[in-house]
């Protein structure tokens, strides 16, 4: 038997990259939001090879933690936010950093929503 597989060519791997997003969570037992708190908003630095895995990986990482997402908003790459106009700080850079070395999902902000 010939293993094909072999003469097939490789993608080339696409680099890990930092997106921000947004992410709205509601109430859930043992979420840790504030007792009054009818959901959060929490600012997060993911790491992904796309926008869309870094949203599964974010959803996810937030689930395994108790917690409910119910909408995420991509702001896109530190690239695309400085294009854009945004400043973006050298506490917040710092964050990114970490979260593509890390490969990780940071939290940055939690801010509880109360009516």
């Amino acid at each position: 038997m010939d293993d094909d597989s072999a003469a097939r060519p490789q993608k080339p791997k696409r680099p890990q990259q930092v997106y921000t997003l947004v992410v709205e969570v509601g109430r859930k037992p043992g979420d840790g939001l504030p007792e009054k708190a009818t959901g959060a908003a929490l600012i997060v630095y993911a790491s992904g090879v796309d926008e869309a895995e870094a949203v599964r990986e974010t959803v996810a990482i937030l689930k395994e933690a108790d917690l409910a997402p119910l909408d995420v908003s991509g702001y896109g790459t530190l690239a695309e936010r400085l294009k854009a106009g945004d400043e973006i700080d050298s506490e917040e850079r710092a964050l990114m950093d970490r979260a593509l070395a890390e490969n990780a999902v940071i939290v940055a902000q939690l801010t509880p929503f109360f009516d």
